[in-house]
């Protein structure tokens, strides 16, 4: 009875001591437990991403501000316009109403038509500084590719709509003398001064290149183009100083 008895205490003195002298398994950290989940990773990645996007967007929207908005196919032409405009030589100064009207060999610029009285506008010259309406009224439609483009030119028709003759500008020397696909024929004459003068949608060319012609000497007969059918009869008539198309209305003297 007596070592039974004692057989028990044993056990429990030597589990006791098992216990005791084992080293206890270290228990996971928080951070530890937190990271070992497989959702944490992704939503750290994601909440950064956020982060990132939040700041350029909010980046982007500051720069936006100070710009204007965008209006699809028309605002590439409206800054293209204006750039076209203030890089004009003599721009700034023609758009002046005490603008003296432009010269060549002594001569000053005029209209490609005879007796202006006669004759109307079909199709303004494209200003950015001008109205909302005047800058649409002035905007070709290319039914080609559905595009918008700033008039560069004055077109003009007579008021009866009959044909009538175009007439050089200036004395010069006609660099071009051809028929296009989209706007008749056409007729560009080189003057000095980095001038030139540009007579589109016509229907006949009375000049060749390389010829001299005087300043109101009929160069061609007025028609029609693809781009601007519209219109009927008419001739399109631009001013270039230096490669920039400028407002021909601001460069010839009042008749």
């Amino acid at each position: 009875m007596s070592n039974e008895g004692n057989k028990t205490p044993r056990k429990l003195d030597e589990s006791s001591r098992s216990i005791a002298g084992t080293v206890p398994a270290a228990r996971p950290s928080g951070w530890r437990k937190f990271f070992s989940k497989r959702w944490v990773f992704p939503a750290a990645y994601m909440a950064a991403a956020a982060i990132i996007v939040t700041i350029l967007w909010l980046n982007a929207g500051g720069q936006g501000k100070q710009t204007d908005q965008v209006v699809p196919g028309q605002a590439s032409v409206e800054n293209g316009a204006k750039a076209m405009n203030q890089d004009a030589v003599g721009a700034e100064e023609a758009s002046s109403p005490d603008a003296a009207p432009v010269t060549a060999n002594g001569e000053t610029i005029r209209w490609p038509v005879d007796k202006l009285e006669n004759f109307t506008t079909t199709m303004p010259f494209y200003e950015a500084s001008a109205s909302d309406e005047e800058r649409q009224a002035a905007m070709v439609l290319n039914e080609i590719d559905n595009t918008y483009t700033p008039h560069t030119a004055v077109d003009l028709a007579r008021k009866d709509a009959k044909d009538f003759d175009v007439m050089a500008a200036l004395s010069g020397k006609v660099k071009v003398a051809e028929q296009t696909p989209y706007n008749g024929f056409e007729v560009q004459i080189q003057h000095d001064n980095g001038l030139v003068t540009v007579y589109q949608s016509l229907k006949d060319i009375k000049v060749s290149v390389g010829q001299d012609v005087e300043q109101g000497q009929v160069i061609a007969s007025a028609g029609q183009s693809e781009l601007e059918a519209d219109e009927g009869t008419h001739v399109h008539f631009e001013v270039r100083s230096n490669d920039q198309s400028v407002n021909p209305a601001n460069w010839i003297k009042s008749e």
